[in-house]
């Protein structure tokens, strides 16, 4: 989906600023602790905004909660696709992703807390890393890459296994994330037809740098 157009006068700067402010205050509200009965006025003291200027935004709370988590998926799909430009082989991919996106708990904290509370929700949401994924997995598939019968089933065993990965990871701060994501990433590889060696030798390889 193209990126919207900047807002070109003070008037819808301004509305823009305070969009994103209600935005940014639901987003800290879903990390923290995922519960949406907040009130209006909560939101809105959060966000710094007057408790009117809510609804010349949004209809609902459900509303603006759905937003934060679109606009959580999207930082989350662009911060891996700067990691991943330039990696072609579709195991790669899934394996650096699954690995990533367990980094992304400590560097990334509020993005990954919110996935933790909404992910499962948007396993197959067209916004954020599911469509990339759902693209690498085709790819492979019509290359012969993966033996899997079902793209879209494939997605949500990776989905479903991303979120028991960052349960893992932030019910555990202490264990070794690194080895629980590259055990998971070895399995989810096989899971999908790579051979068992390639895939311990997919997941060992060093995780790409930023672009």
């Amino acid at each position: 989906m193209p990126m919207s157009a900047p807002p070109t006068n003070r008037f819808e700067r301004r509305r823009a600023t305070t969009r994103q402010a209600l935005v940014r205050a639901a987003r800290q509200i879903l990390a923290e602790s995922g519960d949406t009965s907040v009130s209006i006025q909560v939101i809105a003291d959060r966000a710094d905004v007057g408790f009117g200027s809510f609804y010349n935004h949004f209809d609902s709370k459900a509303a603006l909660f759905d937003e934060a988590v679109i606009d959580a998926l999207e930082e989350y799909g662009r911060a891996i696709d700067e990691f991943l430009d330039g990696v072609d082989d579709p195991a790669e991919r899934i394996a650096f992703g699954v690995r990533l996106s367990a980094r992304m708990a400590g560097t990334h904290p509020e993005i990954m807390r919110i996935l933790r509370h909404r992910g499962l929700g948007h396993i197959h949401s067209d916004r954020g890393l599911s469509p990339r994924a759902l693209n690498d997995l085709k790819t492979g598939s019509a290359s012969g890459r993966f033996t899997f019968a079902d793209p879209e089933i494939a997605l949500s065993a990776l989905g479903g296994s991303v979120l028991a990965l960052l349960e893992l990871r932030l019910g555990r701060p202490d264990g070794d994330s690194d080895e629980a994501a590259g055990a998971m990433a070895e399995m989810m590889l096989r899971m999908l037809g790579v051979p068992p060696g390639e895939a311990r030798e997919i997941t060992s390889r060093p995780l790409p740098s930023a672009g």
